[in-house]
């Protein structure tokens, strides 16, 4: 099957540009799970822009030109001198206990001192898993029993952090409890401790982690999650950005959710901060 580069090429590649060419670019920009809102946009802007003009490149650099306006980007930088809270969000199965571990390795190989709270308390298996990887990086891991408060470990974890002069607390949350109105409380819940408990001038922030590969079924899940709590800025585990990248400006132009740092593989090293000009030549790649 065509990518969405390739399929772009080949209809800018043809002479005509009426109804039939507009026609077909909304369809391969739907497929290419941009959404209704932001693919109509996008036509009516290149419409302005470029009309029925015959060349190609002046056609896909209108349409990058269009799609840079909507990205945004937020780098995640920790305020110095006082603990910092990462509380990372996402639904089981997105790679966000993975995301977790590989942002410690990100910030300590930039000389922070960096703790994790095993937030997930509903799944024994997460949190072995983030103890698994607190002792492979050695990075000390505040955890409690499976069905404990996930408010106390996050509290617990606050307090430790000032007591061993971390920078950062990169706290771990379930992903799926018995039904999302669950969820939803519980992750409320736990806002209201860390805003209790930390320093007003330190950095408080909620990153969601979302499976980039998934489309508008990730925009959905950054709405919920939005409207539940609030989310600062997205990570895009299992990074593809051939494939459906369109929800990526969903996400930023619909939701004005920022990316900051994109998953590109399974090591400990595949994290990247979000460079909206790669992302482009990527989605946009010319031949």
């Amino acid at each position: 099957m065509k990518g969405f580069g390739a399929r772009l090429r080949e209809l800018f590649g043809r002479p005509a540009r009426d109804e039939q060419f507009f026609a077909e670019l909304g369809d391969i920009l739907l497929e290419a799970d941009l959404g209704p809102a932001a693919t109509d946009r996008l036509l009516e802007g290149l419409r302005k822009q470029v009309g029925s003009a015959q060349d190609r490149d002046s056609f896909l650099a209108a349409l990058k030109g269009l799609l840079a306006a909507s990205l945004r980007f937020e780098a995640l930088d920790l305020v110095p001198g006082s603990p910092n809270l990462l509380l990372v969000l996402g639904v089981n199965g997105v790679g966000k206990t993975t995301t977790i571990a590989k942002l410690a390795a990100w910030y300590r190989r930039r000389g922070s001192q960096v703790l994790l709270a095993a937030g997930d308390t509903f799944r024994a298996a997460a949190i072995d898993q983030l103890a698994l990887w607190g002792e492979r990086l050695e990075v000390p891991v505040v955890r409690q029993a499976p069905g404990a408060d996930p408010g106390a470990v996050i509290f617990d974890a606050i307090a430790s952090a000032r007591a061993r002069g971390a920078d950062l607390v990169l706290a771990d949350t379930a992903g799926r409890l018995h039904n999302k109105t669950q969820l939803m409380k519980e992750l409320g819940k736990i806002d209201k401790i860390i805003r209790a408990r930390l320093e007003p001038r330190a950095a408080y922030r909620k990153v969601l982690v979302i499976d980039a590969t998934t489309g508008q079924n990730a925009v959905r899940q950054a709405e919920a999650f939005q409207q539940a709590v609030g989310v600062d800025s997205v990570i895009l585990a299992k990074y593809d950005s051939t494939g459906k990248g369109g929800a990526v400006v969903s996400l930023c132009r619909d939701l004005g959710l920022p990316i900051s740092f994109v998953g590109t593989g399974e090591k400990l090293e595949d994290l990247e901060l979000f460079d909206a000009g790669r992302f482009l030549d990527a989605l946009v790649a010319r031949e």
